[in-house]
């Protein structure tokens, strides 16, 4: 039997009692659309009775601890996942205390370009013995992740099972822009069939709002990482300023026009200078090796870190740099935000969409428009050292509430939602 974690108790009013919580913004002219009410089993039994399976692509070490406080509030929680990990991941797989399942699995690779200009790899799993399991184990609530053939499979069997469904959905509004046809064809089918839909920020809960989510049954569920109560030690900060980028290079995540960015920040400022420090490996590293920088703008390297030693990374750092062109959530805004490193970070990111407010606790920018980049880069540049030192302490303040028992209760939350459909 898998062993229990000792874990703080959560409940389904997290949201309503954590300070400083953000809130989904969802589209006002989308109409709300009628649900009609099914009945559901598990409808009447406390949560620490009901038998809950997760199915999901694999379990990065951010969600561990979440999970973990998960299974320590239901009556049994079983992880599907379609692989031990993806290919492009450099994380070892680590599922702490959590009753881990693999499933059989088909994974279909497709390389993609994306109406934004990058081209991206994706990976489709289709884990084919979805409903066989189901129908073995027969649980009270099942929880799926992304609109796709594992949530195509789920929900037959929730439907035919009345079993309450929640959909985890990782989605934004920039990265689904020019989906095919029969992918938003399915979506619309899925959508409304959900019990309970989780999304990572207000871009997400629109997109899924115009696919025909009611809008009472959308939950905000960010990403946990670092545990927000941890903090850098205080040193003496001096000298040029330190941008920190950690990542994939990948065209996805807009390293390289950020690279053309900060070079015309150095010639625009021959005066001044500043480091741009990359930590991460991919495929577009050769062409920044190819990018010329002026003299004032110095870059270093760094190839893949582990996932425990990333807090390290940003000791030096002054500030924190997502320039991507489209994340579902983007860890590295909640670990810099953490770890008390302010962020300047693309509105693409819905980290930095829900979480980073403008000269408070960083920078936002168009990824894909270059005034916009350089317009942000002078303000994030032009902030002094003490400046960035209250900046800190708001860095540290606007992400205390983002812990494994928040993200847990949140689950929760959906999970009563969807009993009581």
């Amino acid at each position: 039997m898998t062993r229990r974690p000792e874990v703080t108790p959560v409940d389904d009013q997290t949201v309503a009692t954590a300070p400083d919580v953000p809130r989904l913004e969802l589209d006002p002219t989308v109409p709300p659309r009628r649900r009609r009410r099914r009945p559901r089993r598990a409808a009447a039994r406390p949560l620490s009775e009901l038998r809950v399976v997760a199915l999901t692509n694999m379990v990065p070490p951010y969600k561990v601890a979440e999970l973990e406080r998960l299974a320590a509030e239901v009556g049994e929680l079983q992880v599907w996942i379609s692989t031990a990990m993806e290919a492009d991941r450099r994380w070892e797989p680590d599922w702490g205390t959590l009753d881990v399942v693999p499933q059989r699995n088909l994974s279909v690779s497709l390389h993609r370009r994306h109406p934004g200009g990058y081209r991206e790899l994706q990976v489709i799993h289709i884990p084919w013995d979805t409903l066989p399991r189901l129908w073995r184990i027969r649980p009270d609530v099942v929880i799926s992740s992304e609109l796709g053939a594992r949530t195509l499979q789920v929900a037959l069997y929730c439907a035919l099972t009345s079993t309450p469904l929640v959909v985890g959905c990782g989605v934004t509004e920039a990265i689904e822009h020019g989906r095919g046809p029969l992918r938003r064809m399915l979506r619309r089918v899925l959508v409304p069939r959900a019990d309970a839909m989780t999304v990572p920020g207000s871009s997400g809960a629109r997109y899924l709002q115009r696919l025909g989510a009611a809008p009472d049954r959308l939950l905000f569920l960010p990403y946990s990482s670092f545990h927000p109560d941890r903090a850098l030690p205080e040193r003496p900060r001096a000298g040029d300023l330190r941008l920190l980028y950690i990542g994939q290079l990948i065209d996805r995540k807009g390293v390289l026009p950020f690279m053309q960015a900060i070079a015309r920040w150095g010639r625009r400022h021959p005066g001044r200078s500043v480091e741009l420090h990359l930590v991460g490996e991919g495929p577009v590293s050769a062409r920044i090796d190819q990018i010329e920088l002026p003299g004032n703008v110095r870059l270093r390297r760094s190839g893949h870190v582990p996932y425990r030693q990333v807090p390290e990374m940003y000791e030096h750092a002054d500030i924190s740099v997502l320039p991507s062109l489209g994340d579902e959530w983007g860890n590295a805004v909640s670990e810099s935000l953490a770890l008390g490193v302010p962020v300047l970070g693309s509105v693409y990111s819905q980290a930095v969409e829900m979480i980073v407010r403008e000269g408070v606790n960083g920078w936002s920018f168009r990824p894909d428009d270059p005034a916009s980049i350089d317009a942000a880069l002078d303000r994030a540049l032009a902030a002094g050292r003490p400046r960035l030192a209250q900046m800190r302490a708001a860095a540290r303040a606007s992400v205390r509430f983002l812990t494994p028992e928040f993200t847990a209760g949140q689950i929760l939350a959906a999970v009563r939602l969807a009993t009581r459909a």
